[in-house]
């Protein structure tokens, strides 16, 4: 309660305002309220948008529409079409027009006569009087004309309210309502982002393995002139983001060798991830792939494909780095006056110093503004974080907003497998996007939750589905097939406006370390894998569903994710809608990869805006396929993973009143934990 009316249950609100909810650049951003007072008069809200500082346009009413199934909810959505911080609140203010529009007519059905509504035409004439001095040019005429014909005593009921309860006169007492005991709500923010910062698809490549083989077999260093030489590739899949490990100089102390061992040999690379040698630090480009200018002509030659480059960002460094000569401050030093190296038990990282932000935060934070403005020059607008769950949070806030208040379109992307309220504190602290746990989500159930976290978070967490990493080779990618590959590169292209691809997953690599292990047997990170893309490989699947997400909005949003019930555990159903165009997808996968699935698929068709579910037929066009089938709410799928393990059909374009309900709703089954 904040005034004469209560305003309560706003949404989206995260952190009770403390934190911005996040929106997109040209998608609906969805907002509700319950508002109330006491007695049985009329009760509406208004919606007020006040565009970023410096914005032309200024501020934005929108009348907000009351929910069918809660007297006291009230609903509204705005497009937000300029990136930044925009606000937005909630009035709540009674309603003499509609008061008394709802008195007279009950009045008058229940049979009262002229002599009875007396008084009823009296208070309309003179509400009309104050609504004609506040009217638009257009309806100034009309509705001052009113008062008079209520007034009117020879006429008949009927003739004295028609003009009152005209559709004009209601347009244009929605256009310009009287508002009472107006009682303005709280404000809060909304960061609005370029497309950029929601929908992408990623793909993770390492330039150092670009280089071919030589003429006895042996794999060749690569360079950025033979990185720039697969970019083509890389874009005729549809990939919009190019994503590189460390390019830095790797360190020699420590050095690992092939798979992870301490016993490396003179030919060894070592990992990326070690970062510095006398080479230089985060600084510096390793000498094998180029100079600084290379990498500056090869972001050039990326975007000339479409491709925005995305740098790692690993705050750690080798025991041969500048830093821990230069800043031995910056890292823990144990009490023999060794260095600590990293540790994960059993895991252990003999080749990476862990940073310590507290012995000298003041220093090793404008180190690394430094850093990230640098290559920010060089051309790089995102980053992708290495670990930032161990390091402080607020030093994450503190660094996002030094960049951002120069630099507001750089993305950062959160790599943080960790407990959700810290996965959910980085976002709030500023991370653009996050890695998150899809990679391990295979069943039905596991699949189902996860998408109810898609949505129910949208407003604050944005979720990246890699299906594999140099990392992470789930046990489901080593057992089941091809067929599990183009699965898990659909559940995650239509699940998430944001996933990415680790190179090597085109061509079905598969093979572990050893049984039981996720780590790829002669992984990448530690040494060069140049690769033959020409052998069998999916990357025609990949292609199509990036120029499905692009052709199709729906499958651009994050809050419109809706599950749907199917009959089998082994079918997955959901649909998205955008709400600015009403394009609509239903996606069905099949979770098998070894056997045919049959079932049927029941619709929730008054949440996908088709209308009651025993009157609903429509037409549905199967993307892969392009064929073209009639639907109601209750249908039959068959789905062979030898020929087709998913069903992504277009629905039928939904109007803008459906499509602002499927939206709202949505935003209303949001949880308030928030």
């Amino acid at each position: 309660m904040t005034g004469r009316l209560g305003i309560d249950c706003i949404s989206p609100v995260i952190s009770h305002g403390a934190t911005p909810a996040k929106a997109i650049v040209g998608q609906v951003f969805p907002v509700s309220a319950s508002v109330w007072r006491e007695g049985h008069d009329a009760i509406s809200a208004t919606l007020v948008v006040r565009r970023p500082a410096g914005a032309e346009g200024g501020r934005a009413k929108i009348t907000m529409s009351p929910d069918p199934d809660d007297v006291d909810r009230r609903h509204a959505v705005f497009v937000p079409d300029v990136p930044g911080m925009w606000t937005f609140r909630v009035d709540a203010w009674s309603d003499p027009a509609a008061t008394w529009f709802n008195a007279i007519t009950k009045k008058v059905a229940a049979g009262q006569d002229a002599q009875a509504l007396a008084n009823d035409f009296e208070l309309g004439a003179r509400l009309f009087e104050r609504a004609a001095e506040k009217a638009s040019r257009k309806h100034r005429e009309l509705v001052a004309s009113v008062p008079g014909q209520l007034r009117d005593e020879s006429l008949s009921i009927d003739e004295r309210l028609a003009t009152a309860l005209s559709p004009e006169i209601k347009e244009a007492l929605d256009k310009r309502p009287l508002r009472d005991l107006l009682t303005r709500g709280p404000e809060f923010h909304v960061l609005v982002e370029e497309k950029t910062a929601g929908v992408g698809a990623w793909y993770e490549m390492f330039p150092r393995s670009t280089g071919g083989w030589d003429a006895d077999g042996n794999p060749v260093h690569g360079t950025f002139a033979t990185a720039a030489a697969d970019l083509p590739r890389i874009a005729d899949m549809g990939f919009d983001v190019l994503y590189l490990p460390p390019i830095h100089p790797i360190g020699e102390i420590n050095r690992k060798g092939k798979n992870n061992t301490l016993t490396p040999t003179p030919e060894d690379v070592g990992s990326p991830w070690a970062i510095g040698s006398k080479d230089g630090g985060h600084e510096a480009v390793h000498p094998r792939l180029g100079t600084v200018e290379d990498f500056e002509n090869f972001v050039a030659a990326a975007n000339e494909q479409g491709l925005k480059v995305a740098l790692d960002l690993a705050l750690q460094c080798a025991p041969d780095h500048p830093w821990a000569k230069e800043h031995p401050e910056w890292f823990t030093v144990l009490p023999d006056g060794t260095i600590a190296y990293a540790e994960n038990p059993p895991k252990k990282y003999q080749d990476i110093y862990p940073l310590n932000f507290d012995n000298d935060p003041e220093g090793l934070y404008r180190e690394v503004l430094k850093v990230v403005r640098l290559w920010i020059g060089r051309g790089v607008r995102i980053f992708r974080v290495d670990n930032p769950h161990t390091k402080p949070t607020n030093f994450w806030q503190w660094l996002i907003a030094e960049v951002h208040a120069t630099d507001p379109d750089v993305v950062f992307l959160s790599e943080a497998f960790t407990r959700p309220p810290r996965l959910y504190g980085l976002a709030k602290a500023g991370f653009t996007q996050s890695y998150s746990y899809f990679t391990w989500k295979t069943t039905k159930a596991e699949l189902e939750e996860f998408a109810g976290d898609i949505a129910n978070y949208a407003d604050v967490f944005r979720p990246n589905l890699f299906v594999n990493t140099p990392d992470i080779l789930h046990e489901s990618l080593q057992t089941g097939g091809k067929a599990m590959f183009a699965i898990r590169a659909a559940l995650a292209s239509t699940l998430s406006p944001l996933w990415g691809v680790y190179s090597g997953f085109e061509i079905y690599e598969s093979t572990p370390v050893h049984a039981g292990s996720e780590e790829y047997l002669d992984s990448e990170k530690y040494e060069l894998r140049p690769r033959d893309y020409s052998v069998d490989n999916c990357a025609e699947w990949i292609r199509d569903l990036n120029l499905w997400r692009q052709e199709n909005p729906a499958l651009q949003q994050q809050r419109t994710l809706r599950l749907h019930e199917t009959t089998s555990d082994d079918l997955l159903a959901y649909s998205k809608v955008d709400g600015v165009t009403g394009n609509a997808v239903l996606v069905v996968v099949n979770l098998n990869p070894n056997a045919i699935v049959e079932g049927s698929v029941h619709l929730d068709t008054e949440a996908l805006g088709l209308g009651a579910p025993e009157e609903v037929h429509f037409e549905v066009t199967d993307l892969p396929t392009n064929q073209t089938y009639t639907w109601g709410a209750s249908n039959y799928v068959r789905l062979d993973p030898d020929f087709q393990v998913a069903h992504i059909f277009r629905l039928p374009t939904l109007g803008e009143g459906e499509r602002e309900r499927v939206c709202m709703r949505a935003q209303e089954e949001y949880d308030p934990r928030r």
